[in-house]
């Protein structure tokens, strides 16, 4: 049937594009990277991390991501957050770890900048809005502290 194949393409063209992010605490503090000019959500600070890509698991990207980014290794714990936003442009499903600097200081390899925020002071940041649960999960939670 035409409408069965059309709804099967439509799930496949539009689906959430995956995504993992390291919530990443040192010392009280949390890693929050900022996104470089000609990205998506440009001069906005977030969890580095990024898309999954074919195969991949959401600890792998993490590792991957992490080091792309920033150049630094992490040890992935378990998830924190999971969450799914709507952007104008696509769909996202976020997938938050808790995760341990193994190595490595932060570079700006695929970043503008980074901060290290304590948990109180992560609203002060322009995160973008698809990370406000786990920011307020963070804070609840008192992770860092």
């Amino acid at each position: 049937m035409a409408g069965e194949g059309d709804a099967t393409h439509r799930s496949r063209s539009f689906g959430p594009i995956v995504v993992a992010a390291a919530v990443v605490i040192r010392e009280g503090r949390v890693l929050l990277t900022r996104r470089a000019e000609g990205q998506h959500l440009a001069g906005m600070w977030e969890f580095p991390g990024g898309k999954l890509e074919e195969g991949e698991s959401p600890e792998e990207a993490l590792v991957r991501e992490c080091r792309e980014e920033c150049g630094i290794d992490v040890d992935v714990g378990a998830i924190l957050d999971v969450t799914h936003h709507r952007f104008p442009q696509k769909n996202v499903l976020l997938l938050f770890y808790r995760c341990r600097l193994r190595g490595g200081e932060v570079r700006h390899l695929q970043v503008a900048d980074h901060a290290w925020v304590a948990p109180a002071e992560l609203d002060r940041y322009p995160l973008p809005p698809a990370d406000d649960r786990v920011v307020a999960r963070i804070q609840a939670l008192g992770l860092g502290a």
